[in-house]
């Protein structure tokens, strides 16, 4: 059976006992209902695991003894910022969680005019903390030691205005390159990219316009219209092939 691997907030020691946080000690107590003696993995996002062995457990509380450090790793030499266009209901989530299956760094949620999605204040922090607790078990699913970090949701312009290094990208049918193409670009970045993907409705042709403005590069993925879920992933997995280290 697969050790379980969790995330854990904060320090880790080995050779300490360590009281696990609320989440995780209620995925090992309560989902789980894992025991004394049994062995656990965690990981605090600063890098590498630690194997551990459950010293106490009940459904509130669960304690581990951290035995020893492993340095691995599985992170992608290619380091990718999605701005992803917010959908409506579970199709943000299902993004999320299979872009960091798929190895993303980090992820900005876009509010941009077709959207559809009104969210602020109270609602909008709830809907931010939930996507990024989605991000740490995705992370945790995958075996990754790092936790890709969901920004809080901005307008599209405010994110097509931040300085960057990294090459820029964004999708569209009639497009000069694809990313089989990308690197014959000047100043093409093979190490780090950012990518924009529109909501449901697709981005505006103001949008577009103020993407090119922005310096984002124009990429076509093929003669087919993707949904915007689909379209993020493919974008990311074929980044991946080309430039990471998908096999």
């Amino acid at each position: 059976m697969r050790i379980p691997h969790i995330y854990q907030d904060g320090p880790i020691v080995v050779g300490t006992e360590l009281q696990l946080g609320d989440d995780a000690a209620g995925h090992i107590g309560r989902v789980l209902r894992m025991q004394q003696g049994q062995q656990v993995s965690l990981f605090n996002g600063e890098g590498g695991e630690y194997l551990c062995t459950i010293s106490q457990a009940n459904k509130k509380n669960v304690f581990v003894t951290v035995d020893e450090f492993h340095d691995v790793s599985c992170e992608s030499p290619l380091k990718i910022h999605l701005g992803q266009g917010i959908s409506r209901g579970e199709k943000m989530d299902f993004t999320i969680q299979k872009s960091v299956e798929l190895g993303v760094t980090e992820i900005t949620p876009l509010f941009s005019v077709r959207c559809g999605v009104k969210l602020q204040g109270e609602r909008l922090d709830k809907k931010h903390q939930q996507w990024q607790k989605i991000a740490i078990a995705a992370a945790e699913q995958s075996g990754r030691n790092f936790v890709p970090v969901v920004h809080p949701p901005i307008k599209l312009e405010q994110w097509l205005a931040q300085q960057t290094d990294e090459t820029k990208l964004t999708l569209h049918p009639r497009a000069e390159h694809s990313i089989k193409t990308i690197d014959s670009i000047s100043n093409f970045n093979r190490h780090s990219i950012r990518f924009v993907v529109g909501p449901e409705g697709g981005f505006t042709d103001g949008e577009i316009q103020a993407a090119k403005a922005a310096n984002f590069i124009d990429i076509k993925l093929g003669p087919r219209v993707l949904r915007t879920e689909t379209a993020a992933l493919t974008v990311l997995s074929a980044l991946q092939l080309a430039y990471g280290d998908l096999a």
